[in-house]
C-alpha cells in the first residue's frame, strides 16, 4: 500500500519532471462506476479500473488530474478499486484510469474511455412518463418522455436509469425542456423501473435529483428466447 500511495504522489507531482512512457501496445484499461455514475449527495461509489493484466498498477484521474486515491486492498490482479465517500458536487466530474508495469523499463498503458460521475441533488427533479399505459408486449416499442421544471436554462443533457443497471440505458439531448427515450423491440428482460435525471453539459457537472421511478413490465419471450 504504501509504495503504491508513494507513486501516486510522485505521478501527480513529477510527471511533468519525468513522464513514463505510454506504450500504445498495452492492453486498453476499462472504468466502471458501481452502484451508478449518478450518486447522491452525501453517498459512497466505487470506481473500478480493470485490464488484462495481473502486474500493473493503477492510477486514478479526474478532469486529466491523478487523483491522490489509493486502490482497496480488497483489489485483485487486473482489478483496482477506488473508493469515494460522502460525495460532494465537487467530486463529479470525468474519470479516467491507466495503469503501470511495476518491472522495469516501467511502461504506462493508454488512458481508458471517460466515466462521468455526477453527483445529484443541485437541480429539481424531472418527471418521466410512459407513453403506454400498462402492460406492453414484447416486440413492441415503448416511449418514456423526460421533462424538466419550466423555468430552467442552460445546456444540459437528460439521461435514462434502469434500477439495478449501473450505466445509463440512454443519454440524449432535450427538445425544449423534454426529451423522448425509444426503447425498441422490448422483451421481458427490459422489465424494471425506470428513472431519468438531467445535468450540465461541463463542469461544475450539476444534476437534478432522479424522477420517480415508472414500472415498465413486458409480456412474452426474452430476448435470447428471441434468438
Amino acid at each position: 500500500m504504501i509504495p503504491e500511495f508513494l507513486f501516486l504522489l510522485c505521478f501527480g507531482l513529477c510527471v511533468g519532471q519525468r513522464d513514463i512512457r505510454r506504450d500504445e501496445s498495452l492492453p486498453r484499461p476499462s472504468i466502471s462506476a458501481w452502484p451508478s455514475w449518478v450518486a447522491p449527495a452525501n453517498s459512497k461509489v466505487t470506481l473500478r479500473c480493470s485490464a488484462p493484466t495481473m502486474d500493473g498498477n493503477f492510477v486514478l484521474r479526474k478532469n486529466g488530474h491523478p487523483v491522490e486515491s489509493v486502490p482497496s486492498p480488497d483489489s485483485s490482479g487486473g482489478l483496482a478499486e477506488f473508493h469515494l465517500a460522502d460525495l460532494k458536487t465537487r467530486n463529479a466530474g470525468e474519470y479516467t484510469c491507466e495503469y503501470y508495469q511495476r518491472e522495469s523499463p516501467q511502461i504506462r498503458s493508454s488512458t481508458s474511455d471517460a466515466l462521468l460521475l455526477v453527483v445529484a441533488g443541485n437541480l429539481p427533479k424531472p418527471s418521466l412518463q410512459a407513453h403506454q399505459r400498462g402492460k406492453v408486449t414484447a416486440g413492441e416499442k415503448v416511449t418514456l418522455q423526460c421533462q424538466r421544471p419550466e423555468h430552467l436554462t442552460g445546456p444540459i443533457l437528460f439521461a435514462l436509469l434502469k434500477k439495478g443497471t449501473s450505466t445509463p440505458i440512454q443519454i440524449q439531448s432535450p427538445v425544449g425542456k423534454e426529451t423522448d427515450f425509444s426503447l425498441q423491440n422490448v422483451a421481458v428482460d427490459d422489465t424494471g423501473d425506470y428513472s431519468c435525471v438531467y445535468f450540465q453539459r461541463k463542469a461544475p457537472f450539476w444534476a437534478s435529483e432522479p424522477s420517480d421511478h415508472l414500472a415498465i413490465w413486458v409480456t412474452g419471450p426474452t430476448a435470447a428466447q428471441r434468438g
